[in-house]
């Protein structure tokens, strides 16, 4: 195309510098295809969208702490027949987003908790949701230290208004009294207003004690359960059953080079 050197700063003025990725394909097919100019400039501006699309996606999968790998579609169904996988394809359309329900996921070490719960982060993050995924203890480990420097304020914000909130390993860990207010402020603020998924290996009648005032855990669990969808995963450790097939097949290699 000999006009690009010349369309080349316009592009870059309009923000549209992307288009050059693949001008010069879509040249070629509008030519052999004899395209009209509509159908010419439609293909150039879907691929500038496109290309947008997945650079914002990829920010939002960054910011958001996910493993982009913890998927459905690497998730190994067929280790736990027990597993209904309609229901967690049925999970992956969000739909509890919109209806700002909670999300739990309850069971063992090892069951794939954490792995369902980012494979549904992601999902979010596909469809546009701004998503945050910490363990427990590390988030409210980050609020409290924001006290020393008066940022506290600031990050909770950030999580209170975060749509979807991923606390991993919930209650695996002590909190302390003022990461316990924290916890509960946001959960009462999150309350019928964004969703929370929560991953835990402790009992649900458990929960409550995460909280040393009982008051207080009482009514933070109160918030968390209206409305809210508990998936019980119960089943041996997929981790546990690698590690023991691993160790087989290095202990049959070992003894067959003997």
């Amino acid at each position: 195309m000999n006009d690009l050197p010349l369309l080349r700063p316009k592009l870059s003025r309009l923000k549209l510098s992307g288009i050059l990725e693949s001008i010069d394909t879509r040249l070629g097919e509008a030519t052999q295809g004899t395209w009209d100019y509509s159908q010419f400039l439609l293909a150039l501006l879907s691929d500038e969208v496109e290309r947008r699309d997945t650079k914002q996606l990829m920010r939002r999968v960054a910011r958001s702490g996910l493993d982009p790998q913890k998927t459905f579609a690497t998730f190994d169904f067929s280790f736990n027949p027990r597993l209904h996988e309609p229901t967690f394809k049925q999970l992956a359309s969000c739909a509890f987003i919109e209806n700002k329900q909670n999300l739990f996921f309850v069971g063992p070490s090892g069951v794939g908790k954490s792995h369902c719960a980012q494979a549904i982060g992601n999902e979010a993050c596909l469809r546009g949701y701004d998503v945050l995924y910490r363990t427990t203890y590390t988030l409210f480990k980050w609020l409290y230290a924001g006290m020393a420097d008066d940022s506290h304020d600031r990050r909770m914000q950030q999580v209170r208004s975060i749509p979807v909130l991923i606390l991993d390993d919930f209650g695996l860990r002590p909190l302390n009294e003022l990461q316990q207010a924290d916890l509960y402020e946001l959960i009462a603020d999150r309350y019928e207003r964004l969703p929370t998924i929560i991953t835990s290996n402790r009992d649900f009648a458990e929960w409550p004690q995460v909280f040393a005032n009982p008051l207080m855990g009482s009514a933070a669990m109160d918030r968390l359960v209206h409305r809210a969808i508990k998936i019980v995963i119960e089943g041996k450790s997929y981790r546990m059953d690698s590690f023991t097939k691993t160790a087989r097949g290095l202990t049959t290699m070992t003894g067959s080079s003997i």
